[in-house]
């Protein structure tokens, strides 16, 4: 009987340090779905008229606080055009893997009209690891859309929803 503990203890740890284990999607925050995930093109015709909505975005990771993984920016997949968007977590809730930066997320949650001033930019600035003279010259507030997201799936490296 203690064989066969021990033989399912080695398969447990076995496939919980494979890579295959790794390749499941991950879920932050409050349970979603994927259903209904809109792009950020969709987003800005949503936003139209509103200083905000509730939405599923879909996106991929532009970089994420190098501290702890507080915020995060997210890019429209496959376009250079669109600005990334800033992503909050609510009530500063749950937060994301500091290495998730090209990894493909649906956020679910609230896109809302800001103003962000130049100490918080440089705040941020300051938590992706940008240089001093990248920090200083950071000068005037930003007038953007930002998201506080109750919930993120990340799917696996490489994967589709």
């Amino acid at each position: 009987m203690k064989s066969l503990k021990f033989i399912y203890l080695l398969l447990l740890v076995t496939f919980a340090t494979s890579g295959y284990a790794q390749k499941a999607v991950q879920s932050f925050g409050e349970p979603i779905t994927a259903d209904g995930a809109i792009s950020h093109k969709k987003l800005a015709k949503k936003m139209a008229g509103q200083e905000s909505v509730e939405v599923k975005l879909v996106g991929t990771v532009a970089s994420v606080c190098k501290k702890k993984g507080c915020w995060m920016n997210i890019a429209a997949p496959g376009s250079k055009k669109t600005e990334p968007l800033f992503v909050q977590f609510k009530d500063y809730g749950f937060f994301m893997p500091l290495d998730c930066e090209g990894q493909k997320v649906i956020i679910q949650g609230t896109a809302y009209k800001s103003v962000t001033t130049v100490d918080e930019l440089r705040h941020f600035a300051e938590d992706a690891g940008k240089s001093k003279a990248e920090i200083e010259a950071i000068t005037e507030p930003l007038e953007e859309v930002k998201f506080m997201a109750s919930g993120v799936l990340m799917m696996p490296a490489g994967g589709k929803k």
